[in-house]
């Protein structure tokens, strides 16, 4: 058979097969259509796939369309939790569209409501770099940056003694000989880098952090010696020999130290160096070659104390009022923040805070001179093991200055070696905060000299726990503790059996009978001393009410002439026509009183929107001994099928009176999807009823903070001795700055503040997305940064600044990219631009 004949007879066979082909192709696109019309959307995904597979070329026309399917049935799988089948469609939608900014956004949308907060990244940041101009993604991006490099690692990398003493430490231990290092817990990787300038013939550093490990490779890269480094994505713990590096090691550098310095598990991975991955140590008297024993950088540490006054932490972590806008707080309900030292705890949780002491907003007093915690031996392996099973040492402390014990505040210093070492003291200008564990539980906070303030240390579950803290009167002839001894009784978070109990004793038992203890995040323990914040709600939600009232009485009275008459009689059953009740929602996150206080303004249905079961438990706690009926306070939560529901009618033939949004993040940020929320409460409003807060205005002013620059990126090479680090790790810096405080940030006003933004959540049109602000300079200097914080207005009259010294809300603050010098006198203009939740400001010149 000839050539010519065998491609004559492909080429009718190929006619024959596109001809069918494309009538596959039309009818697919046909019964596409025709299923999205009845919203069967997996099978209209399906058909497109199908389509998409032969007629690749079709793309453009149908991407638009295929996307729309592909979001509506990703929905579909979310809702029936077919996650394997969700994460599929989005594999095969992005082998199709590789380089679409939407899909990859979506797919990591629904990779981090699932947890997967690396791998989400990542598709946000592929679609930033698709589209710059992306909003969505960039506010994701710009959230999710902050949970995958930390700011503390910009703060630490800007942090040049710091990086000058490890280097000597570690060039000082190369030069003596050991020349194999494993880094554990690399970051960026400096330490690995700092070993090999210094001379180390084979560097191994782990890093498990995915975004973080992919980082260090580029760095490593960049600088040159990827042939000198071997990094592993692994931990440290499941490193082995020779699997993973050839041989035991002669170094390990490492500085997974957190402000209690033993909370990122530096015990438990050097246990395990020891025992696996470390040469033998040298034993004291020896003075052989380096090279054939094992040591850790840093070498020891010693921990140190202060007890301290300190009201911005009380303000945090204990609740300080009995009554709150009306509603008294009964003392079966014992509220505390996480960060609290339970021995009996099931889980483990983190008992202990941390915070900038030297700029706590009105500073601290110390209440004890400084005392030592406990040493530790990091070249120690029985010392280390000892760590972890040693009964708690016990310590008295004397008391030198008269005050309120509000927390210990713990730091240390990190020996690297005999010559080299680093203070986390809030007395030193150091990357590290510190670590501080808030007294709670005390009968009396008051202490005074003659007293000595008791506790007990130890370091269990990979973290320094200070327990059993109490008072000890040396004066009293009795020498009785003043202490609170935690009920063994009280509820534990996640039983489910003792909260079912807890539930079945509110039915049984007088109001003292029953004792809950409530945890609540530090925001949450400050909201509720924010005594301005109650009484506002409360004020404006009674003008509200008593405005509705008339309107509520002629329904009434209609009500009855309509039984008068269907009746025939003038003795109609009066006594059911009792008025409907005013029905108050509020939908703020987590632990809020206002349904409360909603229900001490008169004939008022509040409904809760809390999720936790013991947070519930609290508020009927306190609704009882508030002598609330039962059926008074209702939980939304139980009335609605999902989320998306959550703002909807209270009854089928009802509306709303008043709902409740939470529209500042405590971080300062404005919350996610507020307008969108606003736009559908604005329909289930009665006549007359309102939204709180009504409307928003967000104000700002120019500052010079070389603190905020050096907090959000690092700064060239200088700080990092050299090494170019920075054009890598500040890929994810974020242009915003959360969970500031303005009133002890380090900074230069070079404004008066100025409105940026309006957002009315009642009249929409008052609305703008893009503004321009003329702002005067009033000093001279380089502004850096834009702090930016609200005033959220109830009504015209009652108003909220979340900038005030009572507010339980942060403040936020835009970061420049390149500072701007400017002088006395000279204007500056602002573009302020506001989509969905995310606000971004710039400055034209």
């Amino acid at each position: 058979m000839s050539n010519s004949r065998l491609r004559s007879r492909r080429d009718a066979g190929g006619g024959a097969g596109a001809a069918g082909r494309d009538e596959l192709v039309s009818r697919s696109l046909q019964s596409a259509e025709h299923c999205l019309g009845v919203q069967d959307f997996g099978t209209a995904y399906a058909h497109y796939l199908l389509v998409l597979s032969l007629a690749p070329e079709l793309k453009d026309n149908v991407k638009e369309t295929f996307q729309y399917t592909l979001f509506r049935w990703a929905e579909e799988l979310d809702a029936l939790n077919r996650i394997q089948d969700l994460l599929g469609c989005y594999e095969q939608a992005l082998e199709l569209f590789p380089d679409d900014e939407v899909i990859c956004n979506s797919m990591g949308e629904h990779l981090f409501r699932m947890g997967f907060r690396d791998e989400a990244a990542g598709y946000f940041h592929k679609a930033v770099k698709l589209n710059p101009d992306f909003s969505d993604a960039k506010e994701n991006f710009y959230r999710v940056a902050n949970w995958l490099v930390e700011r503390w690692h910009f703060i630490m990398l800007n942090d040049t003694k710091r990086n000058t003493i490890y280097n000597a430490a570690i060039q000082k231990a190369v030069c003596l000989g050991s020349r194999s290092v494993l880094d554990i817990g690399a970051g960026t990787g400096i330490l690995s880098m700092f070993a090999k300038k210094a001379g180390a013939h084979s560097v191994y550093a782990c890093e498990l952090s995915k975004t973080m490990y992919e980082l260090a490779c580029d760095v490593v890269a960049a600088n040159k010696m990827e042939a000198g480094i071997k990094l592993l994505h692994m931990k440290s713990l499941d490193i082995e020999i020779p699997k993973h590096i050839p041989e035991r090691v002669s170094l390990v550098v490492t500085e997974t130290v957190d402000a209690g310095l033993f909370g990122e598990g530096i015990v438990e991975s050097l246990i395990h160096a020891w025992e696996h991955l470390l040469l033998q140590p040298k034993t004291k008297g020896e003075s052989c070659n380096c090279e054939k024993y094992g040591k850790v950088i840093p070498a020891s540490a010693v921990i140190f104390g202060m007890a301290v006054e300190c009201a911005e932490i009380r303000r945090q972590h204990r609740v300080g009022i009995k009554d709150i806008a009306g509603i008294h707080l009964p003392t079966n309900v014992k509220f505390q923040s996480p960060a609290y030292s339970s021995v009996d705890a099931e889980e483990t949780v983190e008992p202990y805070t941390t915070e900038k002491m030297s700029r706590v907003p009105g500073g601290y007093l110390a209440l004890t001179e400084c005392f030592e915690i406990m040493t530790v031996d990091f070249n120690n392996l029985q010392e280390l093991k000892s760590l972890a099973t040693k009964k708690p040492d016990k310590i008295g402390i004397p008391v030198i200055k008269e005050g309120i014990l509000d927390a210990i505040m713990v730091w240390f210093v990190l020996q690297l070696d005999d010559e080299h070492s680093l203070s986390t003291s809030p007395s030193e200008e150091t990357c590290w905060e510190q670590a501080v564990y808030p007294v709670q539980d005390l009968t009396d906070y008051w202490i005074k000299p003659g007293d000595h303030v008791m506790m007990e240390v130890s370091c269990q579950d990979c973290y320094l726990r200070i327990q059993s803290i109490s008072v000890l009167d040396l004066e009293c002839e009795m020498d009785v503790a003043r202490s609170f001894t935690q009920n063994k009784d009280l509820l534990s978070l996640g039983n489910e059996a003792e909260l079912c109990s807890a539930l079945a004793n509110l039915q049984t038992s007088k109001p003292d009978a029953v004792e809950q203890t409530c945890v609540l995040e530090s925001t949450e323990i400050a909201l509720l001393n924010n005594i301005p914040y109650h009484e506002g709600f409360k004020m404006a939600m009674s003008k509200v009410l008593s405005s509705l009232t008339p309107e509520k009485l002629y329904q009434t009275m209609d009500t009855l002439c309509q039984n008068e008459m269907n009746s025939g009689t003038g003795q109609s059953n009066t006594v059911q026509n009792i008025p409907e009740p005013f029905y108050v929602l509020d939908v703020s996150e987590g632990f809020s009183i206002l349904p409360l206080i909603a229900g001490t303004l008169g004939q008022v249905k509040p409904y809760s929107s809390v999720e936790k079961d013991q947070h519930r438990i609290a508020l009927d706690l306190i609704s009882e001994a508030n002598h609330f009926p039962k059926e008074t306070l209702e939980f939304w939560l139980r009335h609605v099928e999902d989320e998306s529901a959550m703002l909807q009618r209270p009854k089928s033939d009802k509306l709303w009176s008043i709902i409740i949004l939470d529209v500042i993040e405590p971080s300062g940020l404005i919350q996610q999807e507020i307008m969108e929320k606003a736009a559908i409460s604005r329909c289930l409003l009665q006549s007359g009823g309102k939204i709180f807060p009504q409307y928003v205005l967000m104000l700002g002013l120019l500052v010079e903070s070389q603190t905020l620059l050096e907090e959000n990126a690092v700064q060239g090479t200088e700080r990092t001795l050299g090494l170019n680090i920075a054009p890598f790790i500040n890929q994810f810096q974020v242009p915003i700055r959360v969970f500031l405080d303005l009133s002890s940030l380090p900074c230069i006003p070079l404004s008066k503040p100025v409105e940026l933004l309006r957002l009315d959540l009642m009249t929409p049109y008052l609305n703008t997305s893009k503004r321009e602000v003329k702002v005067h300079i009033c000093k001279s200097g380089r502004v850096t940064a834009i702090p930016f914080w609200y005033h959220m207005y109830l009504d015209e009259e009652i108003r909220l600044d979340t900038s005030s010294e009572a507010s339980h809300w942060k403040q936020a603050a835009v970061v420049l990219d390149n500072p701007i010098q400017v002088e006395m006198g000279e204007e500056l203009v602002l573009s302020v631009q506001h989509h969905k939740s995310n606000v971004s400001i710039t400055v034209k010149q």
